[in-house]
């Protein structure tokens, strides 16, 4: 049996990677951070699972900060695989915190490398760069040759565990991939991503439950597609002969406007009726079109994108709608409870 371990398993891509490798039999380990409150939500359906039932999935007290921890860690578990998925990775946020930024998303990385490299351990890496590593885009599309020109603390920090994942590749021999995942998305996306911001607020403004979606630019186009099928490619990468790294796109681009567009006329709303633009959703220095050419991939790894932009757009709002009619039942049902003794 196979053994992974997954930094960042509670995230979006962390959780639908240990639902794919778990189907592919493998035995799955996640490092989490400690703290006051379960942030596990988007893998607690995994224990109900009469497969898996805790017997193939563990989850480890770490944090990627802990280099000693991390190499304990690794003595311990001896992972064949390892998905380096944890970061700061909210772009906005980075400007506010960059060192913390740098420190996660950047030098995160070159303690698992380093901790690979003490061990000893034959391990595969994957570490998971990003689009917002091109920013001021050098050519259009972007692909695995094209120079990154990164707008934001995040963006940096990226460069940084891209070049120094492939730095450990070149001089020590490990094998280390680099999967440079354009903007991918999901029902389990967080909330503050604008792709989830405006998916849920069009079913809450549906329910009744809000009335304004607050954002910045809208004239910011990206490459949209959906995570579960981008996890894929993330094990793809390990399982060829030699380590190499990987544009995963699915070639075409929108704007924020299309996204905010499609989704209200998806539930039957007027977005412009809806919509305010706030400047403090602006960014510093604004990343204004990604578009990626994900042909390597689709030569190299047999992958390829499938779910349309409507689709994914649709298949967001449609998970948001029972989350939000839910929540408006309950109110009423609240509502109700206050409102009934006074009417005796």
């Amino acid at each position: 049996m196979s053994k992974a371990l997954i930094t960042g398993i509670t995230g979006q891509d962390g959780s639908y990677l240990a639902e794919l490798l778990l189907d592919k039999g493998y035995e799955v380990h996640g490092i989490i951070r400690r703290a006051s409150t379960f942030n596990t939500q988007r893998i607690d359906h995994l224990y109900q699972d009469p497969h898996i039932n805790g017997v193939r999935l563990f989850l480890h007290y770490g944090d990627i900060a802990d280099s000693t921890n991390l190499i304990k860690l690794l003595y311990r578990i001896q992972p064949d695989e390892i998905y380096h998925l944890a970061a700061q990775s909210h772009v906005r946020v980075s400007f506010d915190i960059p060192e913390y930024t740098g420190d996660v998303s950047g030098l995160g990385t070159i303690r698992i490398l380093e901790a690979i490299r003490e061990t000893g351990l034959k391990s595969k890496f994957y570490q998971a760069s990003s689009s917002e590593m091109y920013g001021k885009v050098q050519a259009v599309p972007q692909r695995e040759t094209t120079p990154f020109y990164p707008r934001s603390p995040y963006g940096a920090a990226k460069v940084y565990a891209h070049w120094v994942t492939v730095n450990y590749r070149e001089s020590y021999g490990l094998f280390a991939c680099n999967g440079i995942l354009f903007n991918h998305e999901s029902p389990r996306r967080g909330e503050t991503f604008v792709t989830r911001k405006v998916t849920r607020t069009a079913a809450r403004i549906k329910a009744g439950l809000e009335e304004k979606v607050y954002l910045g630019n809208l004239e910011a186009k990206r490459d949209w597609g959906y995570a579960k099928e981008y996890v894929e490619a993330m094990w793809l990468m390990l399982q060829q002969e030699e380590p190499d790294d990987y544009v995963i796109a699915t070639g075409q681009t929108h704007s924020v406007s299309e996204l905010v567009e499609e989704a209200f006329s998806y539930v039957g709303l007027d977005w412009r009726k809806h919509l305010e633009v706030d400047q403090r959703y602006y960014r510093p220095a604004e990343v204004d079109l990604l578009i990626g050419d994900a042909s390597k991939a689709k030569r190299k790894l047999g992958w390829q994108a499938k779910t349309t932009f409507k689709d994914l757009v649709r298949l967001m709002v449609d998970a948001d709608m029972v989350s939000a009619k839910q929540e408006a039942h309950l109110n009423s049902y609240k509502n109700s409870q206050v409102a009934g003794p006074e009417r005796l």
